[in-house]
């Protein structure tokens, strides 16, 4: 099965959630197409479908980030992007609270993840999986990645103020927007 990304990060992440599927990247050379969707399951399936039409193979496709309250909702479908086409992970996490910040409204904020299967006879499904939580200005912990060090996850309680980034991946994977779609992926590739 393929995982339509380039990104390290998760291919690494779906690769311990989905633990006995055999997971291949991205081949070279199939070209991505620009995620231009304006929802997560739009961007999952445009990746997903194009990964289909260029291999044929069965083919896992997510799209996720990050939804703050005060942002109306951003930087959501662009939050690898947010501070433009090539920024790093440091510069989107920046600008979103920068932006927070002159928002001044509540901290409230969810991850969302939305995969796209598409299986052996190119039937489609989507799994959802959400983290609502809310950010902090002062970044903490160098697990994870993008928006992890000044998220907290209201999931773990109100007395654990720790960032995704300060968790184990186990942790992070047990209540994770992306853990909890990979898991109902699992448990349809079960069935």
């Amino acid at each position: 099965m393929i995982l339509a990304t380039q990104n390290a990060h998760k291919v690494h992440e779906f690769g311990q959630i989905l633990e006995g599927v055999d997971l291949r990247p991205l081949p070279d050379g199939v070209e991505m197409p620009p995620e231009d969707g304006v929802a997560f399951a739009e961007n999952a399936l445009i990746k997903a479908r194009a990964v289909r039409a260029a291999t044929g193979s069965e083919v896992i496709a997510d799209d996720s980030g990050i939804e703050i309250a005060a942002l109306d909702g951003r930087p959501g479908v662009r939050s690898a992007r947010y501070a433009g086409e090539e920024a790093s992970d440091g510069e989107n996490l920046t600008k979103a609270l920068r932006d927070l910040d002159a928002a001044g409204g509540p901290a409230d904020a969810r991850y969302v993840c939305v995969i796209a299967y598409i299986d052996g006879q190119g039937a489609e499904h989507l799994f959802e999986g959400f983290c609502a939580g809310r950010m902090i200005q002062n970044p903490r912990g160098d697990g994870g990645f993008g928006y992890d060090p000044a998220f907290v996850p209201e999931e773990t309680g109100e007395s654990d103020q720790r960032t995704m980034a300060e968790m184990t991946p186990e942790e992070k994977h047990a209540i994770s927007h992306r853990g909890k779609a990979a898991r109902k992926l699992a448990e349809y590739l079960e069935n």
